[in-house]
């Protein structure tokens, strides 16, 4: 696909312009879109566009983001367009740290998974319906942490893979806390049908931005290529990031449970719930120690 020519024909060329994601990495399947990051200062929501019969993920970026969840995402960035060499600069810059970007982002990403875990068991006490959903987000939270540790980008279509073929140590034996409370173990091409029109009609609700197309091309991908826990745990990864955008909300979104039960594939024995937030408390804290003392 011409980059360079979707970037003139959409109006992009005043500004520094990279490609990320799947597509400059060796992970990279048919069914990944390109993430395009424009560094035009605007604090706007991605936009899904469609060029050459390609999904275009369009970011709004800036170059003085502090964020390091963003900045990791910007770290190996293939340059598109930068005539004022400013993003090739601050490039430079985050290359030079993203070892420390890497750990600050799995420490935060561990403080989520416990409190995640927090809300699930407050939720279990009060009987409110999303206790289930904070036990997923619990569980993403951990396996980006430890994608994280290992220096790996947090992609949700290849994260599971990635876990998979990590070797074995002290921080990643607790891939197993993950794949324990996940639930891929239940994924079968019915039950994935089911999570994914549920998951479109979610994304289509909180981001509103043609997301869902991409959901269903990868999906198509998985289940073609026989990939289901790996579809499972894309379409729960997918539902975390837009289940946290309305975490502040939830006493008005109370009809989104009927969506997200199946979306998420939730679990309803409270239980079995508890147990899993403690179990993935544990590994938190073990992991935090191990950092800590590192």
């Amino acid at each position: 696909m011409d980059i360079k020519k979707f970037v003139e024909e959409n109006g992009f060329s005043d500004f520094p312009i990279g490609l990320g994601g799947c597509r400059i990495s060796d992970l990279s399947f048919d069914s990944c879109d390109y993430d395009v990051f424009v560094f035009d200062e605007k604090a706007e929501s991605a936009k899904i566009l469609k060029f050459e019969d390609e999904f275009i993920v369009v970011h709004h970026a800036s170059l003085g983001e502090t964020n390091s969840e963003k900045l990791l995402q910007y770290h190996k960035l293939e340059i598109i367009h930068d005539e004022s060499w400013e993003l090739r600069m601050s490039l430079s810059k985050i290359h030079k740290k993203h070892i420390s970007l890497f750990s600050d982002f799995a420490k935060n990403s561990l403080i989520e998974s416990q409190f995640c875990c927090q809300k699930t068991k407050e939720a279990i006490q009060t009987s409110d319906v999303f206790a289930p959903c904070w036990q997923k987000c619990a569980s993403f939270y951990l396996a980006n942490a430890i994608s994280s540790i290992n220096h790996q980008p947090s992609s949700p279509s290849h994260m599971l893979d990635s876990l998979r073929k990590l070797e074995k140590n002290t921080v990643n034996e607790h891939i197993s806390t993950v794949t324990q409370t996940v639930g891929i173990e239940r994924a079968t091409p019915i039950l994935l049908e089911r999570m994914l029109k549920s998951t479109i009609g979610f994304s289509d609700s909180v981001e509103n931005n043609g997301h869902s197309k991409i959901i269903q091309q990868k999906h198509d991908y998985f289940v073609k290529n026989s990939m289901l826990s790996d579809c499972y745990f894309y379409l729960g990864f997918v539902n975390k990031e837009n289940f946290v955008k309305i975490k502040n909300t939830l006493n008005r979104e109370q009809d989104l449970f009927h969506i997200l039960k199946i979306a998420f594939d939730v679990e309803a024995d409270s239980n079995l719930l508890e147990q899993q937030s403690d179990l993935i408390q544990k590994s938190c804290n073990e992991i935090l120690e191990i950092l800590t003392s590192a």
